[in-house]
């Protein structure tokens, strides 16, 4: 179910309060593979948590999602800049998610450059359709993923240098997670190979492919290659979720494990490199128990 600019601005002049139920109804109301807002949070981030995401989960969606051409998307992000941007300039914007996202940028005295990295990366995802080499997807995931790690860290007390370096290898890793979990959704729906092209080319694969969901020889070596990569990136920022105590350090415990498994899946269903894989019960359980 997407999420449009008339949904978010349902509400006319909301409070305060209104805002933040109807942020965490919209975060309630999503899947995703990790936890948003979950229980294993702390009980002081829950609400923050559900207000950036539905902040970002409008964004992607206008990106993605609905009717419209590129002028058309492009247009409509270019209006929730605006609200972004008047926010930023202690302007009221009468739409409950940005009125809740004020509150929670003063309250935790958030870094509001993360927010307008998230819009440009939705933006780069309505023009761009892929990536000559694995430096220019990193920015991509720089600016897609990286900012919601580092929000999270601002939001509990704990921004360091060094925990961001390291959440940013963690993020990073996840956004190419499910880069491989989707390949065949982001080229059905959007068009998009999120696999760079001067690393398809030296494995001999090309646009073909994806349109033949051909899973042969050359496609698993190169998989083999984004697999590992993200594999790498995942452990070295790993340790964050030992630097971190309490519940927090928990959730980023369980994301880990829970990327390294779908890793694992990744690399099991080698007849069909282009089906979407699916975490068992039993996968949950190891998950957990690691973390813990």
């Amino acid at each position: 179910m997407a999420i449009t600019t008339h949904e978010s601005a349902a509400m006319n002049h909301p409070t305060l309060e209104q805002a933040y139920a109807h942020c965490l109804s919209l975060a309630r109301s999503h899947y995703e593979n990790f936890p948003v807002a979950s229980l294993i949070l702390p009980r002081k981030m829950r609400r923050a948590v559900a207000v950036i995401y539905a902040f970002a989960r409008i964004a992607d969606d206008l990106a993605d999602e609905g009717p419209g051409d590129v002028d058309e998307r492009l247009a409509r992000l270019s209006d929730y800049h605006t609200k972004l941007e008047r926010m930023a300039a202690n302007q009221a914007v009468d739409d409950p998610v940005f009125i809740a996202l004020a509150d929670t940028v003063r309250q935790h005295n958030l870094p509001l450059q993360l927010l307008f990295d998230l819009l440009s990366a939705f933006r780069q995802d309505v023009t761009q359709k892929c990536y000559t080499n694995f430096a220019a997807l990193r920015d991509y995931c720089r600016r897609s993923a990286d900012p919601v790690g580092r929000l999270l860290l601002h939001l509990n007390g704990n921004a360091d240098t060094t925990n961001l370096t390291l959440s940013d290898q963690i993020c990073s890793s996840l956004q190419l997670i499910n880069f491989l979990q989707d390949l065949d959704q982001d080229y059905r729906e959007n068009n998009r190979i999120y696999i760079p092209l001067d690393e398809m080319t030296q494995h001999g694969v090309d646009e073909s492919w994806f349109q033949q969901r051909r899973t042969d020889a050359a496609m698993q070596a190169l998989l083999a290659l984004q697999i590992g990569r993200a594999r790498r990136m995942m452990l070295a920022g790993a340790a964050l979720g030992e630097r971190l105590q309490g519940r927090f350090g928990f959730e980023i415990r369980l994301i880990v494990q829970g990327g390294l498994a779908v890793l694992d899946r990744l690399e099991q269903q080698r007849a069909d490199l282009f089906s979407r894989p699916r975490l068992r019960r039993s996968d949950i359980i190891l998950m957990a128990l690691r973390a813990l």
